[in-house]
């Protein structure tokens, strides 16, 4: 399958950096380049691209402006990929829950792009924990003022271990590994997990066990060794 591609950034240089790297690779196509979230949003509803790849402060419409109404416009089908720095890690939360899959410094390397276009296109969240496991921790702690919608009364125990092993950055393997499970039986977990909360991936799971209260910022740390699971019965 040929994943196609609309690379949006006001900077010139960086889009057009983007966009030529891309374009080298067999299995990928970039259907088309914008300068703000405005021109992205019109690329992607002629394209349908799989990947829309979205630097998140853009003039006019920004990133996550522009993430919101092409995934809608979608369906879903376009997958919302965020070029940020760390001077901008206050807009992540943002993204998140404007239905972003993962995040990309725009000062990645050459192998890291090709990886996040990829497992973002084949339907995966990217949620390194540089950038989501220490970030989200301390700006959804600032922004989840309100009791949340909702709870964890329809999960097993096991389905709450799981959730907060997500939200801390592990892989199914990780994750199988720490629980003593096998491998295929903690996607069964994650998939009634998800059917339960109606979750589309692992960045609105982590976003879930947050505004739970499942996982909390631990006090001076960072990354995934910075949090702390709280107890099953925690954001009832």
């Amino acid at each position: 399958m040929v994943i196609r591609v609309v690379v949006a950034d006001d900077q010139a240089v960086v889009r057009t950096a983007f966009a030529g790297l891309l374009g080298t690779q067999p299995d990928i196509e970039v259907v088309g380049e914008a300068e703000d979230g405005a021109a992205a949003v019109r690329i992607a509803a002629e394209h349908r691209p799989e990947v829309a790849l979205l630097d998140i402060r853009m003039p006019g419409l920004n990133g996550i402006e522009a993430a919101r109404e092409i995934i809608a416009a979608s369906g879903g089908a376009t997958r919302a990929l965020m070029l940020t720095t760390f001077g901008l890690d206050e807009y992540v939360y943002d993204a998140l829950t404007a239905g972003a899959s993962g995040f990309l410094l725009k000062d990645a390397t050459f192998p890291e792009l090709l990886h996040a276009v990829r497992v973002v296109a084949d339907g995966r969240a990217l949620l390194s924990p540089d950038i989501t496991g220490r970030l989200i921790a301390e700006f959804t702690r600032q922004r989840i003022a309100a009791p949340p919608a909702r709870s964890v009364e329809g999960l097993t125990t096991r389905e709450v271990e799981v959730l907060v092993l997500i939200a801390r950055g592990l892989s199914n393997g990780d994750i199988a590994d720490r629980l003593t499970i096998t491998a295929h039986t903690v996607k069964t977990h994650i998939n009634r997990l998800f059917a339960k909360m109606e979750l589309r991936d692992r960045a609105q799971a982590v976003i879930l066990a947050y505004e739970l209260g499942l996982v909390v910022a631990g006090a001076g740390g960072s990354g995934a060794d910075g949090i702390r699971a709280a107890g099953p019965d925690a954001g009832r």
